[in-house]
């Protein structure tokens, strides 16, 4: 029921009662060009905005072929449909001012426009005369078939507009940053790689100009060559013949396309040589080198005046030191030649307190062999050592009993002079002369047996000497005492210890090894 206002005068209120009719199901089908566009957003998968930009693009593209205007070529009725290969296919269909650019929907407008200007039946009903087969409009038909993209990328390879020269070093010297970019225009976007590096300015950073020239340095020309084919391996008459034609053209395509890599290479070697950003780089680089050199080697000259300055103090220190040294070695030579009378007779007192004492310490050992080195030691010391070093060391001895200190000795001695006896004895019964023909094997051998003889009378126990064996000597010899292993490693280690240009150095080798005199060391 609807409430409506009130009637006015004269007016009559009417009150209308309708019933509803009953719900009845019917099918309808969607239609219309909204749900078109939606059928087709939902076989591609693709959103309205989507939709959207592809709407906009057809739109832009049938509006660019609206405004598309075409060049009518001048040569065109003059072609010959036999030299169609040698023909501008953009020109012939009218795009001769947008060649590569054109879009396939353009080709298509244009080759369409063509063919309604010059069919041969259209213009054959105008009464214009047609040539058969060598008509003119066979090369619209040959030029429409540049739509297909192959043959498209193979005619745009060998474009006649393309500039196939190089600039001169003097004519890119001039300005390489305009020069450069006008021989790389020719080339058809979409046949190289996104992202091109742009050549940049004067301004451009090393890094952008790095790039730029490592691009055009690895560059691999897209450039086919496949249109300038001699032979058409489709007329070939059988496989053989197919096959020595495709390897014809592989081999004349190889050889133009290691021209044009040698055309781009010698083109961005030209623009890299008169670059004066790579000129200001290298000069930038070649003053930080310079700048890290000299740096280098102002360091290394203050090290080594440093070093200097060091080796100066320490040689001074040195020179001050072997002069005090001197002096004071002049001064005692002064004080010794002074002493020496009194020192005499003051040594040979305490050459004899020091036997005496080391008669009480049974020579510090208590095996017959090594007490007869300690002998030998001892009256080497006593030969050697100072007034107040035989002093010292009398008073250190003197400090215990002298009872079997002096038993002790007196075996020793009677041990040292059997020893010397039985060295004569063996000495004596070598000739020297029959022992200077014998080889060096055979006198070791006689040196040995003469010596273990020795030791067997003695009642010593003969040990085991690993020394090298002792230089023999010509003549007569009449101190005999081998050389053990312990001399011989303490006498090749002086030997190193003490060079040659050592002062001196023979006593001071004898003084090393011990029981050892300085004839014996050098004999050695």
């Amino acid at each position: 029921m609807l409430l409506l206002t009130s009637a006015g005068e004269g007016q009559g209120t009417a009150i209308t009662h309708a019933l509803t009719s009953a719900s009845v199901l019917c099918q309808v089908e969607p239609v219309g060009r909204w749900f078109e566009a939606f059928v087709k957003r939902r076989n591609r998968n693709a959103s309205a905005s989507f939709q959207e930009l592809e709407d906009k693009k057809e739109l832009s593209e049938e509006s660019e072929d609206e405004e598309l205007q075409l060049e009518e070529f001048p040569m065109l009725k003059t072609l010959d449909p036999k030299d169609w290969k040698n023909q501008d296919h953009y020109a012939v269909l009218g795009l001769g001012h947008v060649r590569y650019k054109a879009t396939q929907r353009q080709i298509k407008a244009a080759h369409k426009a063509m063919v309604l200007k010059h069919h041969p039946d259209k213009r054959k009903a105008a009464g214009e005369p047609i040539k058969g087969d060598n008509d003119y409009f066979t090369c619209i038909t040959k030029a429409y078939e540049i739509s297909d993209p192959v043959k498209r990328g193979a005619f745009n390879s060998v474009d006649p507009t393309f500039d196939n020269s190089v600039p001169s070093k003097s004519e890119a010297k001039d300005n390489v940053l305009k020069c450069f970019p006008r021989y790389l225009k020719g080339i058809p976007d979409g046949q190289i790689k996104k992202n091109v590096p742009k050549l940049g300015d004067v301004n451009s950073s090393f890094e952008d100009v790095d790039g730029f020239y490592s691009f055009w340095y690895n560059f691999d020309s897209w450039r086919g060559f496949f249109y300038l084919d001699e032979e058409e391996k489709e007329k070939a008459e059988c496989c053989d013949e197919r096959r020595w034609i495709e390897k014809q053209n592989r081999a004349t395509r190889a050889q133009r396309k290691k021209k044009e890599m040698n055309r781009i290479r010698t083109l961005v070697d030209n623009a890299y040589s008169c670059d004066p950003r790579i000129k200001n780089f290298k000069e930038e680089e070649k003053a930080e080198k310079e700048a890290e050199k000299k740096a280098k080697a102002e360091a290394k000259r203050k090290e080594q005046e440093a070093k200097e300055k060091q080796r100066q103090a320490e040689l001074e220190a040195s020179q001050l030191a072997k002069e005090k040294e001197e002096e004071e070695v002049r001064q005692q030579a002064l004080l010794a030649k002074k002493e020496k009378d009194i020192q005499k007779k003051a040594i040979k007192k305490e050459r004899q307190k020091l036997r005496n004492s080391c008669k009480t310490w049974n020579h510090f050992s208590d095996s017959a062999a090594e007490r007869v080195k300690m002998m030998e030691e001892v009256e080497k010391l006593c030969d050697r050592l100072e007034l107040a070093s035989l002093q010292g060391l009398n008073e250190i001895l003197t400090s215990s009993t002298r009872e079997v200190g002096k038993a002790a000795l007196e075996k020793q001695k009677k041990m040292q002079r059997s020893r010397l006896v039985e060295v004569g004895r063996a000495v004596k019964t070598v000739r020297p002369k029959s022992l200077q023909k014998l080889d060096p094997h055979q006198k070791d051998d006689i040196n040995k047996k003469a010596f273990d003889k020795f030791k067997k009378e003695l009642g010593v126990v003969p040990q085991a000497d690993n020394a090298t064996p002792s230089e023999q000597f010509e003549g007569p010899c009449t101190d005999f005492t081998p050389w053990t292993t312990e001399e011989q490693k303490l006498l090749e280690q002086a030997l190193k210890t003490y060079p040659l240009n050592t002062p001196e150095r023979w006593e001071k080798i004898a003084e090393v090894v011990p029981g050892r005199t300085k004839k014996e060391c050098m004999k050695r």
